[in-house]
């Protein structure tokens, strides 16, 4: 975990900035010693929301199937990507 203060961020952005690309991690920023901001890079944000509804796209197809949504087999799915396919 990287912790900055958020007079780190007003002096020394260019720094700041590429440490968050480098890392692609969060950087936490304090105030007056107290977290108060949480700083990342767009390419880092980006795939975090991609994975955030990725989950919730999976939570949502969990819930149909315990909903009773009708379900198919691996094998099943298999067959009809195929047969999709080779319709391509």
């Amino acid at each position: 975990m990287i912790i900055k203060a958020s007079a780190s961020l007003r002096n020394d952005y260019t720094t700041i900035s590429n440490m968050a690309k480098e890392t692609k991690e969060p950087i936490y920023i304090t105030k007056n010693g107290e977290g108060d901001l949480v700083l990342m890079s767009i390419d880092a944000f980006e795939k975090r929301e991609q994975i955030l509804q990725l989950r919730e796209k999976v939570l949502q197809a969990e819930q149909e199937r315990l909903d009773g949504a009708e379900t198919i087999s691996i094998s099943e799915a298999r067959k009809h990507l195929r047969e999709r396919l080779d319709g391509i």
